[in-house]
């Protein structure tokens, strides 16, 4: 039924202006009412969460909790709501997981002497001890010495420089403590069965600490707790862990789901309910990876949240992805896993705000018709004004503007006020502050359906930092084109430096029935210029000296780096040392005579008298024997790159050759590639250097066009082959 009164009458008007009073005092009480039931559902919600805290901190069951909870509350003169959010708020506050964070309290202990034991019955949280690192890592942890670990621990003082291993003891995914034993003597790497002993160990002592109470959530624990999640406003699961014939953790059983509960694939709670956890939503253990948060949850404790994750669900084997949060939290053997699907809108409102804050984007709409402006909050920001201000109408944008760019904003709004076209503009707007912000503009007129404009809708952005970084690019232009001269002109010296001393190809050696050539490919980049280099030379003994060498780094500096050890290791062989000798001067040399030199290298000295070659290394790849057609290194010797530290010992090996024999020694710009480890590399080429050639020569020219090395880095290559 309705009923109509003259607009003329006084008491119809009066009539209406109570209803509309009566239904205004309706809307607020009902929305008061809904507020407060809000709430009050929050509020328990936040007292059973606490005593699920209380639960796992005092190993008590429910009702305890919450006793527990209400005499903590009188005492410290507080109600239970306020003292539920302290301890919450204080559980999450802690990053460990309840097991790492907790002290850790000796159960048993033999071997060690009972004041031993004493003085280890607690151990307060924070007291960084081997047992503590396993228990945080998770893992089985050797110490070969404990003394040199530095960290206390039962035993200190009768095995204090004895092994030792730490193993976190758990069943079913869940960690209940950590079984720690000792060595008198320092532990060498034991065997695989050793491993599994102390692995088994560990499992018994996990049995023997587990409580049968402790092995499944109590039939009245689990109820409080599914309440708990029915008074829940967001949908909720509770999963049970599900465990094989050996005890281990295989998977969870949705063992509840609440009245908020909504399939993402749209099956009813009945399908869900009681199934395991991978087989209602298989992808749980995919890409967003919530099957092992939940794992890492249970067996630890530790909570877990996280905003805007992804869920996916599959719809007769098509996925469905959802944006939610999470929340994952422990209770008893239980996991509560709570979601909030995010609201499409909102999610959308969010980003756009992200956006054009980092962005300096302001927005506003001018309604033409009205004359209302409306700006968001960034826009205000960039004008230097608080929301309390009057929001600067756009055809007043001169006054905000420099002088000089008058022109250029009157072109602009005849564009978009007379013309009524879209149009942008930049400008220096002028703040009551005296801040100036290079600002860019852009607008359109809005039409409606008369085709009349009403509105006009646009977006300013601070390009300060744009327009400051383009005349800092104006201003060194010319300066970085001088620089790239002088850098030009620094690698043409370098390349001729290196050029003079390294010539990419030399004739061949022929001295005392050995035939030696060489080979030296620089960089093809001439800023890649390295310090790569080979020597051949017969000193005064008749001894050939043989060697190659590569510096750290490129360009000028590497490339004189070369030319000091190089001729440093010609004058220092000249006295008759052998190759370890001379390789450990030289490194006082690189140490002390340069500016941080650092190389490695090889070096051989021939004696034809009697065939043999003595050869010691320094961090470099081992020489190549080509012995009857099979290529094969030489066993690869100790000695660390030069110039890494002030004294170095070198050692020395020697090998007698036969007559065929082919002998090669190379830099690492041979082989090395990106994509390959070096060792993978070495067989390769191997396999090369076994291809038959006619002479030596050949040989080296096959090598560099075959090797397929992609660092574009100097090559340094000598082949020695006795007649």
């Amino acid at each position: 039924m309705q009923m109509s009164q003259r607009p003329e009458d006084p008491i119809g008007q009066v009539e209406a202006s109570s209803n509309v009073g009566r239904l205004a005092a309706t809307i607020d009480r009902l929305r008061k009412e809904i507020q407060d039931a809000q709430l009050a559902a929050e509020g328990r919600a936040l007292i059973e969460l606490a005593r699920g805290i209380l639960v796992e901190r005092l190993h008590c069951g429910p009702t305890q909790a919450a006793q527990q909870l209400a005499a903590l509350a009188e005492q410290a003169g507080l109600s239970q709501l306020e003292l539920a959010a302290d301890i919450i708020n204080q559980t999450a506050q802690d990053r460990l997981s309840d097991a790492a964070r907790d002290s850790l309290t000796l159960t048993g202990y033999a071997g060690f002497s009972a004041e031993e034991a004493r003085r280890w019955r607690y151990v307060p949280p924070g007291v960084a001890t081997p047992a503590r690192r396993a228990l945080v890592e998770r893992r089985t942890v050797w110490f070969t010495s404990l003394s040199e670990q530095g960290l206390p621990s039962i035993g200190q003082r009768q095995l204090s420089g004895g092994g030792r291993v730490t193993v976190p003891a758990g069943t079913g995914g869940r960690i209940l403590g950590v079984l720690e034993i000792g060595w008198p003597h320092p532990l060498q790497p034991q065997p695989p069965q050793i491993h599994k002993q102390v692995d088994a160990l560990a499992e018994l002592c996990a049995h023997t600490l587990e409580a049968p109470a402790d092995r499944r959530t109590a039939a009245s624990d689990m109820a409080e707790l599914i309440d708990l999640v029915d008074a829940l406003p967001d949908p909720a699961l509770v999963l049970s862990p599900q465990l094989d014939d050996g005890g281990r953790l295989t998977d969870f059983r949705i063992h509840h789901s609440n009245g908020r509960f909504a399939d993402p694939a749209g099956r009813p709670r009945g399908s869900v309910t009681g199934a395991l956890l991978l087989e209602a939503y298989p992808l749980a253990a995919g890409d967003s990876g919530l099957l092992e948060k939940i794992e890492h949850v249970h067996a630890t404790g530790e909570p877990f949240r996280a905003e805007g994750m992804t869920l996916t669900a599959l719809a007769d084997q098509v996925p469905l992805t959802t944006l939610a949060d999470i929340s994952l939290t422990r209770h008893g053997e239980c996991i509560l896993l709570i979601w909030r699907v995010q609201d499409e809108v909102v999610r959308l409102a969010s980003l756009l705000q992200h956006a054009q804050r980092l962005g300096r984007i302001g927005g506003f709409e001018e309604n033409t018709q009205t004359g209302e402006i409306t700006w968001n909050s960034q826009l205000y920001e960039l004008y230097g004004l608080t929301p309390a201000d009057r929001p600067i109408p756009l055809e007043h944008l001169r006054e905000r503007a420099h002088p000089d760019d008058a022109t250029t904003i009157g072109r602009f709004l005849r564009t978009v006020l007379h013309h009524r076209h879209p149009g942008a503009t930049a400008f220096r707007l002028q703040r009551d502050d005296g801040i100036i912000r290079h600002i860019r503009v852009v607008a359109e007129p809005v039409f409606d359906a008369d085709g009349r404009m009403a509105a006009v809708r646009g977006a300013y952005q601070d390009i300060s930092a744009q327009h400051w970084t383009e005349v800092a690019l104006a201003a060194t232009r010319d300066q970085l084109a001088l620089s790239e001269q002088q850098v030009d002109e620094r690698n043409r010296l370098t390349l001729q430096l290196q050029h003079a001393i390294m010539p990419p190809t030399r004739g061949p050696l022929e001295a005392f029935g050995l035939h030696i050539a060489v080979r030296y490919r620089p960089a093809e980049k001439e800023h890649l210029v390295g310090g790569d280099w080979y020597d051949t030379f017969i000193l005064p003994s008749k001894q050939i000296l043989l060697s190659v060498g590569d510096i750290a780094g490129h360009g000028i500096e590497a490339a004189t780096g070369m030319v000091i050890l190089r001729n440093a290791l010609r004058g220092l062989a000249a006295t008759g040392a052998g190759p370890a000798q001379l390789l450990t001067w030289l490194n006082l040399v690189a140490h002390h005579l340069t500016e941080s030199v650092t190389a490695t290298a090889v070096c051989g000295l021939y004696d034809p008298a009697t065939r043999i070659l003595r050869w010691a290394r320094a961090g470099h790849l081992p020489p190549i024997l080509i012995r009857r057609n099979r290529a094969t290194e030489l066993p690869t010797i100790d000695g660390i790159m030069l110039g890494a530290f002030s004294e170095a010992d070198y050692a020395e090996e020697q090998i007698q050759l036969e007559q065929g024999d082919t002998l090669l020694m190379y830099t690492d710009g041979l082989i090395e590639r990106r994509d390959h480890a070096l060792q993978h590399s070495q067989a390769e080429l191997l396999i090369i250097a076994e291809h038959p050639t006619a002479t030596l020569d050949h040989r080296l020219d096959h090598l560099l066009t075959h090797c397929n090395s992609d660092t574009d880095d100097d090559t340094c290559l000598i082949g020695v082959q006795l007649q």
